[in-house]
């Protein structure tokens, strides 16, 4: 190519001497159109081993962002089972608005400050790339280091993006009305959740600290968390819950619905952790899936333990969030933990899960599907746990320690203040005649179980 060029120019010089300066600069035109149709044939297209790794990321990816779609079932039917019947209409409502808003929200502004790019505004704090989605120019297998395209990049991460706020859903169930519930829910997703996510996964400055959160222990479950928290704070507790200081256990109405959540939440991990390789390397996806599957099975068992020592009988609710526990707490080494460790991880979040239950009701803090002490006191755990289990030195306990710090303060008070706004232009109880009555008939005008109301109070 060099001595393509070097003879053209040659020849132009030539063309200079023996003709007049327009001549020679319509020459000079042709030849470097020429030399870049040149170039442009002689560039390497991928070949056919890159380009069929490409597609296997990029569906791996797609699968991923597929399964993590299916949690948002898991979610409604844990929280509906564990909910009263009159009220099981609503949270199924609610869990069916919270991914259409949130992946909305996300197209809207929120991928473009999780990810600004190069568009930081203020010392990797804050960044935002402008409204919409933006495809960026040139060959789409150059995206993401060829892994996958940029639209599957979106759809994967708008998968997440709604995950915090359905973490809220369920702590506030059975009394919060239903469009304060879609507010809070847009407003959040749509800032809260993507500023504090860039920090760590879009380039911010805990990633430039090696802070480690692989898929969402402090991003995604701890941000949700610290909102439910919030959340209930503000609203108080459901009518009976506590009387004469005493905690009044109200029951779910539905065991095998909550089991049935379970398990897709379970399965839906798979793609949660697993995709978010963000790759399909063999090695690194095979050791996240054990990692996820242990650690979730070590905290059953533990969990199931612990309800037997501490309730006198193993208790199905508590092993249930046992399991989500140790889920939530494997998420964010599932990558840099060795299996062992993965055991001890999940076995530690099974034991902890149970404790936490008992001390939110004595604080009087009114969660009635137990996701503070899944998703709040496990997403710090697992946190905390990268820098205490992970074979990388430069994920050390500090750096971890501060990020779910930092992260947690944030998000609490942002979300107490979207609540406390909330609260005070909109109101976000419902009446005390509304919530007695449930908020089927009172929100919906209709049941989840046509006839249920009319059969109870007989």
């Amino acid at each position: 190519m060099n001595k393509m060029m070097t003879a053209a120019l040659m020849s132009l010089v030539f063309v200079g001497m023996c003709a007049g300066a327009e001549e020679a600069a319509e020459a000079v035109a042709e030849v470097a159109v020429a030399a870049e149709t040149v170039q442009e044939a002689a560039a390497p297209a991928p070949s056919t081993a890159d380009y069929a790794m490409f597609a296997v990321n990029n569906l791996w990816v797609m699968a991923g962002g597929m399964l993590v779609f299916l949690m948002h079932l898991g979610f409604a039917c844990v929280e509906s089972g564990l909910a009263r019947a009159k009220n099981c209409n609503n949270i199924l409502f609610k869990n069916t608005m919270t991914p259409a808003i949130g992946f909305l929200s996300y197209a809207v502004c929120g991928f473009a400050l999780m990810y600004p790019g190069v568009h930081w505004i203020w010392n990797n704090w804050f960044g935002f790339a402008g409204f919409g989605l933006h495809l960026p120019a040139g060959d789409p297998i150059a995206y993401h280091n060829g892994e996958f395209t940029y639209w599957t990049d979106f759809f994967f991460q708008g998968m997440f993006a709604a995950t915090a706020a359905t973490i809220v859903s369920g702590a506030v169930a059975e009394r919060v009305k239903l469009s304060s519930y879609l507010i809070f829910t847009a407003v959040y997703v749509s800032v809260v959740y993507p500023i504090v996510g860039s920090w760590g996964w879009g380039g911010g400055w805990l990633d430039a600290m090696h802070f480690h959160d692989f898929a969402g222990s402090t991003f995604v479950h701890s941000v949700g968390g610290w909102a439910a928290l919030s959340g209930v704070i503000l609203l108080g507790p459901r009518i009976g819950k506590y009387v004469d200081g005493k905690v009044m256990p109200i029951m779910g109405h539905n065991m095998p619905l909550v089991t049935i959540g379970v398990f897709l939440l379970w399965l839906g991990w798979f793609g949660f952790n697993g995709a978010s390789a963000l790759n399909a390397e063999p090695q690194k996806v095979s050791l996240v899936l054990v990692n996820t599957m242990i650690a979730a099975s070590a905290a059953v068992v533990s969990s199931m333990l612990t309800s037997k020592f501490m309730l006198h009988h193993p208790d199905l609710s508590m092993t249930m969030n046992g399991c989500l526990a140790g889920l939530v707490g494997i998420t964010a080494g599932a990558d840099c933990v060795s299996v062992g460790s993965a055991v001890i991880i999940g076995l530690i979040a099974g034991v902890i899960v149970v404790p936490a239950v008992v001390m939110f009701d004595r604080l009087h803090l009114d969660d009635p599907v137990g996701a503070l002490s899944v998703h709040l006191v496990n997403g710090v755990w697992g946190t905390l746990a990268v820098g205490i289990f992970s074979v990388v030195p430069e994920y050390t306990f500090k750096v971890q320690l501060l990020g779910a710090a930092v992260v947690g303060a944030v998000s609490f008070v942002s979300s107490f203040a979207i609540f406390f706004a909330l609260k005070k232009i909109t109101g976000i109880r419902v009446s005390e005649e509304e919530e007695l009555r449930g908020l089927d008939l009172c929100e919906h005008g209709g049941e989840a179980y046509p006839g249920f109301q009319f059969f109870v109070n007989m």
